[in-house]
């Protein structure tokens, strides 16, 4: 989508305006707008010249099941193998029969729901653009460096190596977030060693060298968007970390790139996806 060059449009002022509120995109939803502002309309690229294919058509995310992984070394061997293959091909996988429960990835998901549409002055506590905090919430963290903004907000926590006290967790999901914190520690540890194994390394190799010592846990809200047309809830890009875990919702919309096509990642009940991030592809060239 193209826009025309507009001398009277004071982006910066609009920028301004829209954080200022420190509603987020939500607070836009609660105000009944008709009309996306423009800081929010994304240009076509017309440099991308990916495609779209549909999950059924030609490709599919490799789906890894995790319930043998501690059965037995030919176990174990088939699914380093499969971990393997799936990050060198695609740089993602999914995995099931990880061992976190569901009752606990659905409780985590509408804790991220309950933070985000509770009441804005409870939330406003927890506005910050300063990434030194640990916990904090903002609607774009590149708001005022990006070309466009995303129509999305959301929620930021280090939760590792050193948590934050329970008290400075947001109560609408403070419980929800130490559990699963517990939970996704375990698998990221677990995930550490097979891919430490595919390498032909020592099981520990990845994890001795403090890949997997921290924690961020990001929980992102995409409200109902009046012109979804004009804009979207994540530009393309690479995640800047070692791993990333991602639970989906119940809505569907991700993408991943392979082989120079955009192909849709369905969410799978129990499913999670795995993302090998920007610092582990750096650390692989140099091992």
């Amino acid at each position: 989508m193209a826009t025309t060059c507009d001398s009277s449009y004071d982006r910066i002022s609009e920028l301004k305006a829209f954080d200022d509120t420190k509603a987020g995109v939500k607070g836009l939803v609660d105000a009944e707008i008709t009309k996306v502002p423009r800081i929010f309309h994304h240009l076509r690229d017309d440099s991308d010249n990916t495609s779209l294919v549909a999950a059924e058509g030609k490709f599919r995310i490799p789906m890894i099941d995790l319930e043998d992984v501690h059965k037995g070394p030919p176990q174990r061997k088939e699914i380093v193998d499969r971990v393997r293959n799936a990050s060198e091909t695609w740089g993602f996988f999914e995995v099931v029969n990880h061992g976190i429960p569901v009752d606990v990835l659905e409780e985590m998901k509408d804790g991220v729901r309950r933070f985000h549409e509770q009441d804005v002055e409870l939330k406003k506590e927890y506005f910050s653009r300063d990434y030194t905090r640990k916990v904090g919430y903002n609607s774009n963290f590149d708001l005022f460096s990006s070309p466009s903004a995303n129509w999305r907000d959301t929620f930021s926590c280090v939760m590792a190596p050193i948590s934050p006290r329970p008290e400075e967790l947001p109560a609408a999901f403070r419980d929800i977030l130490i559990e699963y914190t517990k939970e996704v520690m375990k698998l990221g540890n677990l995930l550490f060693e097979l891919l430490s194994e595919a390498l032909g390394l020592n099981p520990n190799h990845l994890k001795d060298i403090d890949c997997s010592k921290g924690l961020t846990i990001l929980g992102h809200y995409y409200p109902a968007c009046p012109q979804p047309e004009l804009t979207l809830g994540t530009t393309k890009h690479s995640d800047n970390d070692f791993l990333t875990v991602l639970l989906q919702d119940h809505i569907g919309g991700l993408q991943v790139m392979h082989q120079n096509h955009w192909v849709d990642v369905p969410p799978t009940p129990g499913a999670l996806l795995i993302n090998i991030g920007d610092l582990l592809q750096a650390s692989h060239r140099t091992l």
